[in-house]
């Protein structure tokens, strides 16, 4: 087996463990075992589980990360921009990421809200630190079309926005099969996730208290 064979094979091991389990739950043993990989692999390729970690997310983040700034980066460019259009720019970035694996979207998600559940400081530090621009320009975008929310506003309603959408996406095959089956409703992933969108821009843009 090459080097690159035994990386995707620990990547794509680590990814599924840690999307069920959780970044704390999911130990290098447990990994190893669904790799048929040995410990001394994910040294050689990761050093740590943390750069493990690390790594599993950043091959989302490349992707999905470049795209969705470029995005808001035009929306920026706008004399005035609504809340559901600061959101619809992160639709078709998310998409590709199928080009990674089919439940590209749903795992990627389901990694990002595993960060903030299990208090993985060091995964909220690598993103600010290599992706802080990309997060400063959600920002300018959330504030211009919104300009009467506080920070603290801010930081609670895109808090509760991760919240919804993971939980979203980790149930999305549930979901659409009750919507096949209730409402005879065919649905599938950018339908859902265009579906949350309207939610997502008047829950951030409520009336503040």
């Amino acid at each position: 087996m090459s080097k690159k064979d035994t990386k995707q094979k620990i990547l794509d091991a680590a990814e599924v463990l840690f999307a069920e389990q959780g970044f704390s739950e999911t130990s290098l043993r447990l990994i190893t075992s669904a790799a048929d990989v040995n410990l001394a692999s994910v040294n050689y390729h990761f050093g740590s589980k943390k750069d493990l970690i690390k790594a599993v997310m950043d091959r989302y983040l490349a992707i999905f990360m470049p795209s969705t700034d470029e995005a808001l980066t035009r929306l920026l460019a706008e004399p005035e921009i609504t809340l559901h259009q600061v959101f619809d720019c992160f639709v078709a970035p998310l998409m590709t990421l199928t080009r990674i694996k089919r439940r590209g979207p749903e795992i990627f998600l389901q990694l990002l809200g595993r960060g903030y559940i299990d208090n993985q400081g060091f995964l909220r530090w690598f993103i600010v630190n290599h992706y802080g621009e990309v997060l400063e320009h959600f920002t300018q975008a959330i504030r211009k079309a919104a300009p009467e929310l506080s920070s603290a506003d801010v930081f609670w309603r895109l808090h509760f926005t991760l919240g919804t959408v993971v939980f979203t996406m980790a149930s999305s095959e549930a979901l659409r099969d009750i919507a096949r089956t209730d409402f005879n409703e065919e649905i599938d992933v950018e339908g859902l996730v265009r579906k949350v969108i309207p939610y997502l821009a008047s829950g951030v843009g409520a009336k503040p208290c």
